[in-house]
């Protein structure tokens, strides 16, 4: 090639690596005049969740200044037994494996002594938590749900949900969490009576996944603008509420962008998000997405970074059993806590993933210098607002909880 021909691939390389470098400390200078505390511009997180390797660990040392500046020195964690309510659910998304229709292998629906039981088994290891995680009003397409409803007693799968939280409020001393999917302000209010907290998962605002093919085909509660409306209801009656989104499902980083602005917006009008969850998809054998990659690590630790700087003042979580075996590495991008583990239950959502022992988190944890504490399902900032309710949910939550709003500790036998 002649000089004069390669000469104008020099410049551009130049030119190119220039405008990266240019672009690079731009970020860096914004990062470093961040004020702890201050949440940063939905612009400058875009350029920030598609940051390149080389300014990565600037993202990252930025998060970990918020996280410390928020809840320095101490990771938390929810000990639970988890109690799926029902695997019938009227929604097929793409990615899961926790769903079943009626007939179907592992099709099931827990009775009230099953319930008890396992609440009881979690009691004596030491949990306070009973997270209720159940299919979306099977009863609207299945009349096999609605049989089952019949021979309980109930109208619907929610009434049976109360029900049930109700008896594991009465008969132990865990506290119920449920995620039963898109809700009315009724039953906001009426959940929030026998829960503490309650759950639903935005997942993401992109509406095109609704589109055939795609991950949320034929789901019609993964709506964005309906699990929105729940959100804000919640916000509304003052209910503490954890929600969060699920990336690798088809959505772009600047969807992933938006789906935290969303939830943003919603706890700066209502003050309610007690918990933002990060959660990577994981392929699953007999799943239409099993084929799709998975997000990388590096996507991962982009998601939270940019979660945590967009929302310092927020507890921020990502599941430790979805991101091993290096999961301690999520403290690095600004994490505060693990979420729900169980010395009992597997994860239901997840099955091939185990939880970690509790003994191998606290390990993993202290070995990047912070404390493991366990954490009632309801956020220690957001106990006194509930507490201050006369009823037995009130009375259950000042007997589980210590002067910091944080679990009691308590003797328990070995799982």
């Amino acid at each position: 090639m002649h000089p004069h021909v390669a000469e104008p691939g020099i410049v551009t390389l130049i030119a190119i690596r220039t405008s990266a470098q240019e672009r690079a400390s731009s970020c860096a200078a914004e990062l470093a005049d961040l004020q702890p505390g201050s949440p940063i511009s939905r612009e400058l997180a875009l350029r920030l969740i598609n940051c390149s390797d080389d300014d990565l660990p600037t993202l990252l040392a930025a998060a970990r200044a918020a996280r410390d500046n928020f809840k320095p020195g101490v990771l938390t964690y929810s000990r639970k037994v988890f109690l799926p309510l029902t695997n019938l659910c009227r929604d097929y998304c793409g990615y899961c494996t926790f769903r079943r229709d009626p007939g179907e292998p592992g099709a099931h629906t827990m009775a009230p002594a099953d319930v008890l039981a396992v609440a009881r088994a979690g009691e004596q290891l030491g949990c306070t938590e009973a997270l209720f995680s159940l299919g979306d009003k099977p009863e609207l397409l299945f009349p096999e749900m609605r049989e089952t409803l019949r021979h309980l007693g109930y109208k619907s799968t929610l009434h049976y949900l109360e029900a049930m939280c109700e008896l594991v409020l009465r008969e132990t001393t865990l506290l119920p969490h449920p995620n039963p999917g898109l809700l009315s302000a009724e039953w906001i209010t009426r959940l929030a009576a026998v829960s503490p907290s309650m759950g639903l998962m935005l997942e993401t605002t992109n509406a095109a996944l609704l589109a055939s093919g795609a991950a949320h085909d034929n789901a019609p509660d993964k709506v964005p603008a309906k699990r929105l409306r729940t959100i804000e209801e919640a916000g509304k009656q003052q209910v503490p509420f954890t929600t969060g989104l699920l990336i690798g499902i088809g959505e772009t980083s600047e969807d992933r962008v938006e789906t935290l602005l969303a939830i943003r917006d919603l706890h700066e009008r209502y003050g309610h998000i007690q918990e933002v969850i990060v959660q990577n998809f994981r392929a699953k054998p007999n799943i239409p997405m099993a084929h799709v990659p998975e997000p990388s690590e590096g996507e991962m630790l982009r998601a939270v970074a940019v979660a945590r700087l967009l929302m310092p003042n927020v507890n921020i979580q990502a599941p430790p059993n979805l991101n091993a075996p290096y999961y301690e590495e999520l403290l690095d991008a600004g994490i505060n806590d693990w979420g729900g583990i169980s010395p009992l239950t597997p994860d239901y959502i997840n099955p091939e993933k185990p939880w970690p022992h509790l003994e191998q988190l606290r390990l993993r944890t202290e070995s990047k210098g912070f404390q493991l504490r366990q954490r009632l399902p309801v956020y220690p900032e957001f106990l006194p607002a509930v507490v201050s309710k006369s009823g037995l949910l009130s009375e259950k939550l000042q007997a589980a909880s210590d002067r910091e709003g944080l679990a009691k500790h308590r003797e328990t036998r070995a799982a």
